[in-house]
């Protein structure tokens, strides 16, 4: 692979694209993009080149697919010198069962394989093989170089013991049911930021990664991979997302549909994309219209006190399972990242762990800024570092395409 190629990175989430032009040699960001609030009235897309913003309305309720035909026809149309050096591109893939968990070369059987995912990831993998025909369209010269990486890849290390559910084995021995995980990526990258910061190799840390955004999840990491984690078998286990409820009794939904008379289908649009913040405070999924009313709205009160206890419970569990040996805690994602009130609320129920806020350095450490948010005299830190999906991603493809 020549110097000057390039990797075009594609990461579309339930209600997002994320896309970029990533040198994966040294790391540069050539270009960068959002397309947001998909399948709202309010859908819109944003990128950065060369340190100029740019702002574009998108029609409303656009799909993804609309969103990479702006990105194709659009943006990078008025860069042909972007274009033509894309060598590969890498695309984040939420769900690869038990089948699929390294970097993977995409082809008809692959895409095939993934398609009988949707019914476990169903706001993610469609939107995941949306834009990889997308791709495939708008760059048919690279249809060979197209490469999955896996959300679940990173969680392939947890133990029987976490990722048996306790039903009957010949669930797991004939359909592969059994807990996944997700976010692996995310949690892969800052694991690696994360042993950086401490100056330890990551095969000696001991950490929990809490990647809070639209969907959210934490993970206990021991001497460097995955124990557990809080998505299951789909991403709508663990804690309370923008619209998926997160953990609750199985038993309710057998309820719920007797009393409802709903179908399947409906009681999967109950927990996916009904519930979470969305369904507790019955006006919005958005965290910042949550956080933005949270003293002057009792419903925003209350999704942000249930948000904030079952993230505790979840981060006590874990500090548990690392046998004392805890190096820090580190919040990222959009949410984690941008959120000093989350933080705020969060250590200040975790005294008894010996965390101990900064809060100066809480509100320092927002917009792209990382860094400690624990006092220096704490007997446990906690950290704030922006994730990269991304660049893991590129590294990946890169490497991948690269040993051809």
């Amino acid at each position: 692979m020549s110097n000057s190629s390039t990797i075009l990175v594609i990461n579309c989430g339930s209600s997002s694209l994320k896309f970029s032009i990533i040198h994966p040699q040294t790391e540069e960001t050539l270009l960068s993009g959002l397309a947001e609030c998909l399948g709202l009235t309010e859908a819109k897309i944003s990128w950065k080149y060369q340190g100029e913003k740019y702002h574009h309305a998108l029609a409303p309720k656009a799909t993804h697919t609309d969103a990479l035909h702006f990105v194709t026809t659009m943006i990078l149309s008025q860069h042909p010198e972007l274009k033509a050096h894309i060598h590969a591109i890498g695309h984040r893939v939420t769900h690869g069962g038990e089948k699929y968990s390294q970097p993977t070369r995409l082809n008809e059987q692959v895409i095939a394989d993934l398609a009988t995912l949707f019914e476990l990831a169903p706001l993610h993998n469609p939107a995941n093989v949306m834009g990889i025909r997308a791709a495939q369209q708008a760059f048919p010269h690279l249809a060979e170089n197209n490469v999955a990486v896996f959300d679940t890849g990173f969680h392939a290390t947890l133990p029987a013991h976490a990722y048996l559910y306790p039903l009957p084995m010949r669930f797991y021995e004939e359909y592969g049911v059994r807990r996944y995980g997700f976010h692996g990526i995310s949690h892969y990258y800052i694991a690696t930021k994360t042993a950086e910061y401490l100056g330890k190799p990551r095969s000696a840390l001991n950490m929990i990664s809490c990647h809070l955004g639209n969907g959210a999840s934490i993970t206990a990491i021991k001497n460097g991979e995955s124990i557990d984690t809080s998505m299951g078998f789909t991403p709508c286990e663990g804690l309370v997302m923008g619209t998926r409820c997160g953990d609750i009794d199985p038993a309710l939904l057998i309820y719920l549909k007797q009393k409802l008379n709903l179908t399947t289908e409906q009681t999967s649009d109950l927990i996916n994309k009904q519930s979470g913040l969305l369904g507790l405070s019955e006006q919005s999924s958005d965290f910042r219209y949550i956080t933005e009313n949270y003293e002057k709205d009792e419903k925003c009160r209350l999704a942000l006190e249930v948000y904030i206890h079952r993230l505790v419970k979840y981060i006590g569990a874990y500090a548990m399972l690392l046998d004392n040996q805890l190096d820090a805690i580190v919040f990222t994602g959009g949410i984690g990242e941008n959120s000093e009130l989350v933080r705020r609320l969060v250590l200040e129920k975790l005294t008894i762990l010996g965390f101990e806020l900064d809060q100066e350095r809480n509100l320092n450490a927002r917009f792209g800024n990382s860094g400690k948010i624990t006092t220096d005299k704490a007997h446990h830190s906690a950290y704030v570092i922006p994730t990269n999906e991304e660049l893991v991603i590129a590294k990946y493809t890169a490497e991948l395409v690269g040993s051809k």
